[in-house]
């Protein structure tokens, strides 16, 4: 029998963890050069005076083997906050052992526990695993909708015109 798949939360002794799996996340995404983050901005992000996210860990027996990094959202339209999942990332030696499964089940009950109207995230377009797996527990893509996003040197520009 292989051992149970457990969620917990993070803590702020998580923070090199956090910062670890999200280098391994970056890594499998093809995007390692975009990781900018700090253990220092993570602490203070997530631990600090004002939160802005939230982490959780998969953990098989007392070892974190995925997690899931994730913050509230608000919809208009439905009058409701919603749950946004920024990151998940399981590690390859515990694919397929149901973690990611267990991580978007924490995540929907709390959503539900919360109020929330929905539990969104996004894929990149190439990454036929992830995508298949979501599929596969209901998850239906939002093509009507184009994701737009202001950073570096746009978003200071622009944020000098205010």
């Amino acid at each position: 029998m292989s051992e149970a798949i457990t969620v917990r939360n993070a803590s702020v002794q998580d923070v090199p963890l956090i910062l670890t799996f999200i280098r391994e996340l970056a890594e499998y995404e093809r995007l390692s050069h975009a990781v900018v983050a700090t253990e220092e901005n993570i602490r203070e992000s997530l631990f600090g005076a004002r939160p802005y996210a939230e982490c959780v860990f998969a953990c098989i027996g007392t070892e974190a083997v995925g997690f899931a990094l994730f913050f509230h959202n608000y919809s208009t339209f439905l009058g409701q906050a919603g749950l946004y999942l920024e990151d998940l990332y399981v590690q390859p030696s515990a694919r397929g052992k149901g973690v990611g499964r267990k991580l978007l089940a924490y995540l929907a009950q709390l959503a539900v526990e919360r109020n929330c109207g929905r539990l969104e995230w996004a894929v990149l377009n190439w990454n036929t695993p992830a995508i298949n797996f979501y599929q596969g527990i209901g998850a239906r893509p939002n093509s009507e909708w184009t994701t737009y996003r202001l950073a570096g040197e746009a978003l200071e520009r622009l944020s000098e015109e205010s």
